[in-house]
């Protein structure tokens, strides 16, 4: 066979090969079940499952607030009137700030640590540390102020508008604001349990060989 004739039946192979792409499916053309299908996979049948337990329904976005109401959802009027909303009731309540120590764990304490010096976990492995929020400005900026940083984020902290609902971060700011409180607080002042376990730690720090102070798990886990 000539050379010309080669190069035509290779030309012919490569267009053949190029038209079987879809004879494996490689996933372009998958079976899929719709809601109310029913699956041999599962023994109930039932194509659409039930969320795993434990898990946290989500909606975000501008259909959210009138797309059904999932459990536990935010209604578009309870989100408008968070957005709204200037600054902290002038008693916030233990169960809101309780919120807020809940939700300020899970998004806050990586990089503002338990205390909000500012001394996270991710800070101490190297990420560039965010002010003390006992720091002067900080104490001295608005409830509103603290707020639009959770929500749109500053500096090197990104923004947390897609994962923090409104009402949560104002529980957030009634968190931070205790947190701030805290350190003006005298130790007569706290609570008897809190004292007798902050206590012995105090005047353990006061020797020249102590460790020092440190917050611990169960301190973390107390009171605000």
């Amino acid at each position: 066979m000539n050379r010309p004739a080669l190069l035509c039946l290779a030309l012919l192979s490569v267009l053949a090969l190029a038209g079987c792409e879809r004879v494996m499916r490689n996933m372009y053309d998958q079976p899929s079940l719709r809601p109310g299908d029913t699956s041999p996979m599962f023994e109930d049948r039932q194509a659409s499952r039930p969320p795993p337990p434990g898990s946290v329904p989500n909606a975000i976005g501008t259909q959210a607030g009138i797309s059904g109401g999932l459990q536990g959802q935010a209604d578009a009027a309870t989100r408008d009137a968070a957005e709204r909303q200037q600054q902290l009731p002038a008693s916030p309540g233990r169960a809101l700030v309780l919120r807020g120590q809940e939700r300020y764990t899970i998004y806050c304490l990586p990089c503002h640590g338990a205390t909000g010096q500012g001394d996270g976990m991710v800070v101490r492995r190297g990420f560039p540390a965010p002010p003390s929020l006992h720091d002067g400005r900080l104490l001295g900026a608005a409830d509103r102020h603290l707020y639009e940083v959770i929500t749109r984020g500053q500096g090197v902290m990104y923004a947390f508008a897609d994962r923090v609902e409104p009402a949560d971060r104002w529980a957030i700011v009634a968190y931070l604001r205790a947190l701030q409180t805290s350190r003006a607080m005298r130790l007569a002042e706290l609570p008897p349990d809190m004292r007798q376990r902050i206590e012995p730690r105090l005047q353990a720090a006061d020797k020249p060989d102590a460790p020092g102070w440190r917050v611990t798990p169960a301190d973390e886990g107390g009171r605000p």
